[in-house]
């Protein structure tokens, strides 16, 4: 199946270098701090990384952290629970925006 997002794109995702390797590199060892243990396990990153790869929708980031969270012992459960999750969040976040456009309601119907 062709699609706009090519999945083998994912593997050359280390390549983004080539055009600014200094930004590249910060970016990198960043992303490695955020993931390593802390507060949170890298089992809960990895989960919290999945549910926002489906809010903002990036199909790379979703393969790339399904396989992830199965990789630190989550289960298909875990998984779709954590994006019911992020998906609870992104319609409360558009419901609770309703209210602006009551206040406008009211503000014009005055």
């Amino acid at each position: 199946m062709k699609t706009y997002y090519n999945p083998e794109d994912l593997k050359k995702f280390g390549n983004v270098s080539e055009f600014e390797p200094n930004l590249a590199k910060k970016f990198f060892d960043y992303y490695g701090e955020v993931f390593k243990e802390g507060a949170l396990t890298e089992r809960e990153k990895s989960l919290i990384a999945l549910a926002v790869a489906h809010t903002i929708q990036c199909p790379y980031c979703i393969d790339a952290y399904t396989v992830d969270t199965l990789e630190k012992g989550c289960d298909e459960t875990q998984l779709m629970e954590a994006v019911h999750v992020a998906v609870a969040i992104r319609g409360g976040a558009s419901l609770v925006h309703s209210v602006q456009m009551m206040n406008k309601v009211k503000e014009v119907s005055m």
